[in-house]
């Protein structure tokens, strides 16, 4: 047996890529924080200084550059204390995604990330070497053990031979991005180390949102059995602070899945606007439950006073979508604007007429109206500063049931990583707490009001039907085989199979959208658009 008589801070921040003014600003506030609270060491994320993930700003000499003199800063700042910190090394022209340990001013201890993840949204060996060797730390009594993100995932890691050689603290830090379940995924995997290695593991996660990604922090320690000691908040920042050898937490919940999902919706949408200069943002309102719950989720975002709304009617649009629609920017109490597309289409047709002649209405006339309400979204994005947040969903996304340049005309697609089934259990969920989404919008048909009488159902197979199909192809990767032995109808399989495959023209000229599930079109989904296998 042995006594951690240490007091430590879980530095989780939310730190913006290349901003290393920030970035180092943030940690050296919450090391004054620490050292105040007379804690003895205090952890951050992997990579924070840099942000996670730098991408091809790596292979800039003056960032690798920068990043050393920010480490340099922190380290200067952090005497009296210990500091464990991500940033980027590079020793011998060589990078490595690496951690420094500091200690009362100085850099003891660098370690070199040893087990690089390259799958997913992952692409950490086209930029960085892998570290070849451990590094335990003697600090105040005790032995610690150093390590970053995925090293802990790997069966006999580096804290395996850590643990070997006496250490009885362990340290991990991460830039672990969210999808549905991965808390519970990482706590789980947690536990299970520090019961093998009896030893208690500190792990210190970013949040934030990162263009398509969403950090989630949930940071934790767990103690030598096994037990969560401690743990931080899902999606704020947080300085989280522990004494190793008395505090413990009972009962102990993340949060429930609707709202976790939306949680991270609502950081990433307001990462996104407000890390890239934008003040405001416009959504086009049509009386739906897509754009409807964009609508929601922007406000918690950013605020009802930036956000607004735009209803653009056809001849095609119901009175009851212009009345669910202003109901829901009334709820929201965002200001509603309208702005008619009636008579900009019919000058179109006329235009197009010698073209078109002797040619029968198609889903051309239909993308035409779409089109004419993303040029008029633009527009108001280009002459007020407004982010256009588009309102398509993934059900949407992956069949192609979506217009280039009308309905995915934008600059953020906000649900683009949500099937629809779990749009409409956000929308139960948030009207739980008060009616934000009107009843009407969650009851009515899903239409797009492109032409008479028209439901999404002309086209596409129920989306209690169609979604479970679209994750066992998407986010499973099973064949077609495979998905009609879970009891789907042969036809239908093959029906989405083939819209999904056909589409990949469309989802590579969308806009970025935050990540939710285990796979998402964009860093996750890498087809070629052309190719010629069929399943």
């Amino acid at each position: 047996m042995y006594n951690l008589l240490m007091k430590i801070g879980l530095g989780q921040i939310n730190p913006t890529v290349g901003d290393f003014n920030l970035n180092s600003a943030k940690i050296i506030d919450l090391i004054e924080e620490a050292r105040h609270e007379k804690a003895d060491l205090v952890v951050f994320p992997e990579l924070c200084l840099t942000g996670y993930p730098p991408e091809d700003l790596l292979l800039k000499p003056k960032f690798i550059a920068d990043n050393r003199l920010a480490l340099e800063k922190v380290a200067k700042a952090a005497g009296g204390i210990a500091v464990y910190v991500g940033f980027v090394h590079q020793e011998k022209g060589v990078l490595y995604n690496a951690a420094a340990f500091i200690e009362d001013g100085k850099v003891k201890e660098i370690y070199h990330k040893m087990n690089l993840p390259n799958y997913g949204v992952f692409d950490e060996k086209r930029y960085f070497l892998e570290g070849n060797k451990c590094s335990i730390i003697s600090y105040k009594g005790l032995k610690i053990g150093l390590g970053v993100c995925e090293d802990i995932w790997v069966e006999k890691g580096p804290y395996e031979e850590e643990i070997k050689k006496g250490a009885q603290l362990i340290l991990n830090i991460n830039a672990s991005p969210y999808h549905v379940g991965k808390i519970k995924e990482r706590e789980e995997l947690l536990k299970r180390r520090a019961k093998k290695y009896k030893a208690t593991f500190v792990y210190v996660n970013m949040v934030g949102g990162q263009d398509e990604l969403v950090f989630d922090g949930g940071s934790m320690v767990f103690d030598r059995r096994g037990n969560l000691i401690a743990a931080c908040d899902q999606f704020r920042e947080e300085l989280l602070f522990v004494d190793l050898d008395k505090d413990r937490i009972t009962g102990w919940q993340w949060l429930e899945e609707p709202e976790e999902i939306y949680r991270a919706l609502v950081l990433g949408v307001k990462d996104y606007v407000i890390k890239n200069g934008f003040s405001e943002a416009v959504i086009g309102l049509s009386g739906g439950i897509d754009s409807a719950l964009t609508l929601a989720i922007a406000v918690e975002a950013l605020g009802k006073d930036r956000v607004h709304a735009v209803f653009m009617p056809s001849e095609y649009t119901s009175e009851q979508s212009y009345r669910d629609a202003k109901k829901a920017a009334e709820n929201l109490g965002v200001e509603f604007a309208e702005i008619p597309i009636k008579a900009v289409f019919s000058h179109y047709l006329e235009a197009l007429n010698p073209n078109f002649k002797g040619k029968p209405a198609d889903i051309t006339e239909e993308n035409l109206q779409a089109r004419i309400r993303g040029n008029y979204l633009m527009a108001l994005s280009n002459k007020l500063n407004w982010l256009v947040l588009t309102t398509g969903n993934k059900s949407e996304m992956s069949t192609g049931y979506c217009t280039l340049y009308g309905d995915m005309a934008g600059g953020f697609a906000v649900i683009k990583d949500v099937p629809k089934t779990t749009v409409y259990r956000l929308a139960d969920w948030l009207n739980k707490k008060q009616t934000v989404i009107p009843e009407a919008i969650i009851k009515r048909a899903p239409t797009a009001e492109l032409k008479p009488n028209q439901t999404d159902q002309d086209v596409l197979p129920p989306y209690e039907i169609l979604d479970p199909i679209m994750q066992a192809y998407v986010e499973d990767n099973k064949s077609v085989k495979e998905i009609v032995a879970l009891g789907f109808d042969a036809k239908i399989v093959e029906k989405i199979v083939a819209m999904i495959d056909r589409s990949e023209y469309k989802r590579r000229q969308a806009p970025p959208g935050p990540r939710i599930t285990p796979r998402a079109f964009g860093k996750d989904w890498r087809v070629p658009i052309t190719n010629h296998f069929k399943e």
